[in-house]
């Protein structure tokens, strides 16, 4: 197959990308999916009480309006399925069941083998996010168990948990979200902590049919109540990237969030964390805590020594008995998946170019990758509002790119220069103020968040600046 444009993943990156195309009037491209559905990440994660802690109307495209949502913070369900209604004009241009297993530059083309046959196009975009492929801990013995064991982020529903004792390991994004749905029908729930996350209280509720309706009615209505939502987010950058200490307003909120569901004071001493709040991802939930309160449930703080065939042995030499272990250990966001996959102009890998530290002019383009876009990459994370601003703001990035109609690639000294501002900038943030995150890399540098205002981005992406780049 011949294309002028291929596109990896289907989820919001791929998608937007697919629709601003066709909207822009090109048609020659392609939307290469390896799973069997659209939604990427909301395809795959299926957990109980999956969920977005970013506001529906936010957490939405802003060309594709959703005046339907039922809930202020949506489910994975309904995500889903919007995702796959906006979809619906993609269908002739998705091809499902199509896993990219490489991809290499030949001086004018992208070559890329595919499940599917192989595709060639001028351009590539690698639309696959950061949350793709899921992290297991490597515990010694793990393999060795022989009762069930799952990651969330691939729930078998098949497997009743009903009655059995199990451990879950980690405390992140997920865990607080299945854990709560799972406690109740286990006999014996063990959450394995290594680090205890700032927990908030969670305005989530239905959205009133009056609501939807208004919304439908009138849609500006809706479009300022988005602005607004987006408003609101983006002052808690007053405090992540501007004054950290403005922090310990949050703090207060989440101690007493806590001391009102947990009695127990050696639970709320596990449960407490010792670091900055932002540091890490802030948790929005007011299940979490009543969960860990629950006669069936331990908070383990001691680290696992090993796994045996039914148990899992503690650093402190004790042994739980558990008939199934699920990890909510997150997903390779530093050793991203389409990094190993992607070859550029010297043969060599955006894997091994980046060496466990993943950077990119914008977050976007890599000197030495020609005609290549990387949409949610390096440093366009954000621990506040919705990523779907930053991928729209990189859609028009890219498809100005296009624009010029010849082979583009990014100058190594630009691309060092953005680099070694971001990474300037990330000093004095919260994310510098000593925990350990997975949004850091080996050597304590942040290639994950943007340490600014998400409009300041949206501008510096507004155009595609020429000088910036060698076209041929």
């Amino acid at each position: 197959m011949d294309v002028q444009i291929a596109i990896i993943g289907a989820g919001f990156a791929g998608l937007g990308m697919g629709l601003r195309l066709r909207q822009e009037g090109i048609e020659d491209f392609v939307v290469l999916e390896r799973g069997d559905g659209v939604g990427g990440t909301w395809h795959y994660n299926t957990y109980p009480g999956c969920a977005c802690d970013v506001p529906s109307h936010l957490y939405s495209f802003s060309f594709a309006p959703n005046p339907d949502w039922t809930r202020t913070y949506s489910r994975q369900p309904e995500i889903r399925a919007y995702l796959e209604r906006v979809a619906e004009p993609l269908r002739p241009k998705i091809r499902l069941d199509t896993e990219v297993r490489g991809a290499s530059w030949d001086g004018t083309h992208w070559n890329l083998d595919t499940t599917g046959g192989p595709v060639r196009a001028r351009y590539l975009v690698a639309g696959t996010g950061p949350l793709v492929e899921p992290k297991l801990p490597d515990f010694p013995g793990l393999d060795t168990f022989q009762g069930v064991k799952m990651h969330s982020a691939r729930w078998d529903h098949d497997v009743d948990l009903r009655g059995k004792r199990v451990a879950s390991v980690g405390t992140g994004a997920s865990a607080i979200q299945y854990v709560p749905k799972i406690a109740p029908e286990v006999s014996q729930l063990y959450v394995l902590q290594r680090t205890p996350p700032w927990v908030m209280p969670h305005s989530a509720r239905p959205i009133s049919a009056f609501e939807r309706h208004l919304y439908k009615r009138f849609p500006p209505l809706q479009r300022a109540l988005r602005h607004g939502i987006y408003a609101g987010r983006e002052l808690l950058v007053l405090g992540m990237v501007k004054q950290p200490r403005l922090m310990k307003l949050l703090e207060r909120a989440g101690r007493k969030h806590m001391q009102r569901a947990l009695k127990d004071p050696e639970v709320i001493a596990r449960a407490t964390p010792d670091y900055t709040v932002g540091c890490k991802r802030i948790l929005p939930s007011n299940a979490w805590y009543p969960a860990l309160a629950r006669e069936n449930v331990e908070l383990v703080t001691d680290g696992v020594a090993e796994v045996r065939e039914r148990s899992v042995v503690l650093t402190d030499g004790r042994e739980l008995e558990v008939d199934a272990l699920i990890f909510g250990t997150g997903f390779q966001v530093l050793d991203l998946p389409v990094g190993k996959l992607v070859r550029g102009r010297d043969g060599r890998s955006l894997a091994e170019v980046w060496d466990g530290s993943p950077r990119a002019h914008l977050g976007i383009t890599v000197p030495g990758f020609p005609n290549c876009f990387v949409l949610l990459g390096p440093n366009t994370g954000l621990g506040h509002t919705s990523v779907v601003y930053m991928i729209e703001a990189q859609i028009a990035y890219v498809l100005d790119a296009l624009r010029t109609g010849g082979t583009v690639e990014v100058r190594p000294e630009v691309e060092a220069r953005f680099h070694a501002e971001v990474q300037r900038r990330m000093r004095g943030t919260v994310w510098s103020t000593g925990c350990e995150s997975w949004y850091q890399d080996a050597q304590g540098n942040n290639p994950t968040l943007w340490p600014d205002w998400t409009w300041r981005y949206r501008r510096r992406t507004a155009r595609f600046k020429e000088e910036e780049y060698v076209i041929a």
